[in-house]
């Protein structure tokens, strides 16, 4: 079977989804819509933040605010850890937020965002571990990938004092946050672990080949010349980390196109990776919905890190 064979099958695997007998509550769905593919966190978390399981205080949770893995102020991040002793040391899922390279941050007050991403963790026998990262335009690309490293670093020294397991970390990076996971995994001068120090990354809507218009000159600057080495295809290509490539039914074109190009050009090259089109999904109901009653991205997330 050739490359182009390969890259035609995983473009409909991705289009189809990967968890077709999961579906958003029709409720949900029928709002999400009616946004269409605008990128509206404010009205999507309208959605989903009722939804949400859990509010704080968490019940047998242990929480540990505001570490600091890195020389930046906003070089800090957050553990979640069960209470209940573990026979074995449990998988860690290392969350990325997006928020166009310029805000966003790890939680906000007021909101279950994204201690939901947490707690999902946290209720299927995982450590949870989210980060903020340097933003434009006070620190340019690299200084997401720079930042995904020093905190990959801190998870592989310090993470099994948490309970959790060093040689089985998976990056959940969205928008933003997908595009430092992939620039980390394809510039190994960022990685600080040998061999990244990743069991596995999912990718959700992130922008892998630069250019308009998800350019953002404030991170990625103006000169079309340097779009190329701000890529994270091709160096990607070179990763064995296993990868799972996301995008939503209304994302705006671009992140749908990129979710697209990356699983083609992975596939050509024999690696193809697990990949969905969440259906009924928008660009932020993806993070926004961990933890609901809304199991279509987290039934996904799951089955990749439990195949791994």
């Amino acid at each position: 079977m050739n490359g182009t064979t390969l890259a035609a099958m995983a473009v409909a695997a991705l289009m189809a989804g990967s968890c077709a007998n999961v579906q958003m509550p029709p409720d949900a769905a029928g709002k999400v819509r009616a946004l269409g593919r605008a990128v509206n966190p404010a009205a999507t978390s309208d959605i989903f933040a009722p939804r949400v399981l859990e509010r704080a205080p968490y019940a047998n949770v242990k929480i540990e605010s505001d570490v600091r893995y890195g020389p930046s102020d906003r070089n800090l991040l957050d553990i979640f850890e069960p209470t209940q002793a573990a026979a074995s040391p449990r998988t860690v899922v290392l969350f990325i937020h997006g928020g166009g390279f310029v805000q966003g941050a790890r939680r906000t007050p007021g909101s279950p965002f994204y201690d939901n991403v947490m707690l999902w963790a946290v209720r299927n026998g995982m450590v949870g571990v989210t980060m903020t990262y340097r933003l434009a335009p006070q620190s340019p690309w690299p200084a997401g990938a720079e930042d995904v490293g020093l905190a990959v670093q801190w998870v592989n020294e310090h993470i099994a004092a948490h309970g959790g397991d060093p040689k089985r970390v998976f990056v959940v990076g969205h928008s933003a946050g997908a595009a430092h996971a992939a620039d980390y995994l394809a510039h190994e001068r960022f990685q600080r672990v040998p061999g990244s120090g990743l069991a596995g990354a999912a990718l959700l809507s992130g922008a892998y080949q630069v250019g308009p218009p998800l350019a953002v000159p404030a991170y990625y600057g103006t000169d079309p010349s340097r779009f190329a080495e701000q890529s994270s295809l091709p160096g990607i290509l070179a990763t064995k980390v296993p990868l799972f490539v996301g995008s939503a039914e209304f994302d705006p074109p671009a992140f749908a196109e990129q979710a697209v190009l990356l699983v083609d050009v992975l596939c050509k090259a024999s690696r193809c990776p697990a990949s969905a089109v969440f259906a009924g999904h928008n660009h932020m109901a993806q993070p926004y919905s961990l933890h609901t009653d809304d199991r279509v991205v987290s039934d996904a997330l799951l089955k990749f890190i439990r195949s791994r």
